[in-house]
């Protein structure tokens, strides 16, 4: 009998700095870019329970959180407290608790900084899994002083799903003769790989829920969706044979930054491509790893189209000035015809090192 278990923070960022801060406690907190008096560009990385009741969403322009904490502060709400990304203290953070995490199992997938699936097949039921989560969940408290979900399922896709069910601090419990009919009411998008494009396709076929799914065959699905149709087929029937990929270590390290105004001007551009490819070194440097292969980096159009270019070396390499110097050469055609015939300005520019060793 397979086992699988998924935890996931609750409000993550937001809830260690809550935590940390005690004149935050019980107010809205919205971690994400700067405002700006609501003329920022960035989006919000996560916003505890209490921001959320505002309206207030991962992944929502900064600008519109902005606006919706000063309607709640116009009714007379505390207005949220934004904050800035703090990635060094939530990966400190997250290090301690997948080391709690780690107790429990020997195989274990670390998904991102605030979420890890582990094994508990050698438990024998789900009975004794609930209880070792119960026993899990309450450590996580005591020592770190945060709350989190755990979805345990037969596999990967179930206990991912459940760990969204009962949020926050919840838990919640799927068999194997549980899983299909666990899915069927619900929405359409909470089948993972299903994003607002392909919601829009099936939504357009009169598919809201996950039991309207069930009622296409295979090759419908798959004339319909292409290979994922034939994913999906599988998915809504609770089957996922996914294995836990023990990987230990980061695979790319990255900055990217917003700028105030999309812009074309590529002194500006470039110096901020420099500055980006500086501290990322900087994180490379302090990571443990002594090399990378790859360099890649990302333009981000202002009507929101986004590029990726790379080049990887047929040798090691570690050199700030190579990653300069790569990072400027993949930069540059987004400056012409090659990559950009229509001279649309710039809203974004990342940079990252990949294949570390």
């Amino acid at each position: 009998m397979r086992i699988v278990a998924h935890i996931d923070m609750d409000a993550f960022f937001a809830s260690v700095e809550e935590r940390d801060n005690e004149r935050f406690v019980g107010l809205p907190i919205v971690v994400g870019s700067d405002p700006e008096g609501g003329k920022g560009r960035g989006v919000v990385s996560t916003a505890n329970y209490k921001a959320r009741e505002y309206g207030i969403r991962s992944a929502l322009p900064i600008s519109k959180a902005w606006e919706y904490s000063e309607n709640a502060k116009r009714a007379g709400k505390p207005p949220a407290i934004f904050l800035g990304v703090n990635m060094r203290l939530y990966s400190d953070v997250s290090s301690h608790i997948m080391e709690i995490v780690e107790q429990y199992s020997e195989e274990f997938e670390q998904a991102s900084v605030d979420e890890m699936y582990f094994d508990l097949s050698h438990l024998g039921s789900f009975e004794e899994a609930e209880r070792a989560c119960k026993k899990l969940k309450k450590e996580i408290k005591d020592r770190e002083r945060l709350s989190c979900s755990i979805g345990i399922g037969p596999n990967k896709l179930i206990a991912k799903i459940a760990s969204d069910f009962q949020k926050p601090d919840g838990l919640t419990v799927v068999t194997n003769s549980e899983a299909e009919k666990f899915l069927e009411p619900l929405t359409i998008r909470k089948i993972p790989g299903i994003g607002p494009k392909t919601e829009e396709i099936l939504n357009n076929k009169g598919i809201n829920k996950v039991k309207d799914l069930k009622k296409f065959e295979l090759g419908e699905l798959k004339e319909l969706l292409g290979k994922f149709g034939g994913d999906l087929y599988l998915k809504v029937r609770g089957i996922d044979n996914t294995e836990i990929v023990e990987e230990h270590e980061a695979k790319s390290i990255g900055e990217q930054e917003t700028f105030m105004q999309n812009t074309l001007d590529a002194n500006v551009i470039t110096e901020r491509l420099n500055h980006l490819c500086t501290t990322v070194f900087k994180r490379f440097a302090k990571s443990g790893f002594k090399y990378f292969r790859t360099i890649s980096i990302t333009v981000r159009f202002g009507d929101f189209e986004t590029k990726s270019r790379a080049h990887t070396f047929s040798e090691n390499v570690k050199e700030l000035s190579v990653l300069e110097f790569e990072s400027l050469k993949l930069l540059l055609p987004f400056f012409d015809a090659r990559e950009n015939p229509k001279r649309k300005a710039i809203r974004l520019v990342g940079v990252k090192v990949e294949k570390l060793s």
